[in-house]
């Protein structure tokens, strides 16, 4: 289970356009959101990347890089950078599903054709959404099993400025015996 206040595991992977992502040195001076999304067959995903897309430059007004990943292969991520006209958003791919479950993704297998015609990939990670600090440790963190109900972008905008407002620090971090 990733602990708030602690290291997050490692993020590389390859970048819609070329290059690569690594969450090490990609951030921005206060971190990176990270949101993890089932693929291109997820017409769910589609939407929720493109709202990320459209505030992505208000998360960089914050000192927040942003950051969409799956496990689909370079064709399928192009795909859907095409798909939420990509600009401000990175759009990473091949994301490994044992990286998946070290961010603590659930994994599922694929049931055929989703609702938009899109075949599921045989196996692929459930979404998951992380505010990762600039020293890379988890700030905050929203892992889910099904692809509805997701947190809101705006509201983590709007609770990132009380955050640094109010210099609040991440919560969640208590691990002893209770």
């Amino acid at each position: 289970m990733l602990m708030p206040r602690k290291k997050t595991p490692g993020l590389s992977v390859n970048l819609v356009g070329g290059g690569t992502f690594n969450l090490e040195t990609d951030g921005l001076t206060r971190g990176t959101v990270v949101c993890f999304y089932r693929g291109l067959h997820c017409p769910i995903c589609a939407t929720y990347l493109g709202e990320l897309e459209r505030l992505s430059g208000e998360f960089a007004e914050r000192g927040v890089a942003t950051i969409g990943v799956s496990s689909d292969g370079e064709d399928r991520a192009k795909d859907m950078a095409d798909k939420i006209g990509a600009k401000d958003l990175r759009i990473g791919y091949g994301l490994g599903l044992d990286v998946a479950k070290d961010w603590g993704l659930y994994i599922s297998a694929g049931i055929g054709k989703t609702s938009i015609g899109i075949e599921e990939p045989a196996l692929f990670s459930e979404p998951g959404l992380f505010m990762v600090t600039q020293e890379q440790t988890l700030y905050y963190g929203s892992v889910q099993t099904m692809p509805f109900v997701r947190p809101h972008f705006s509201e983590l905008l709007k609770a990132l400025d009380f955050a640094i407002d109010k210099n609040y620090p991440a919560r969640g971090e208590y691990a002893d015996a209770v």
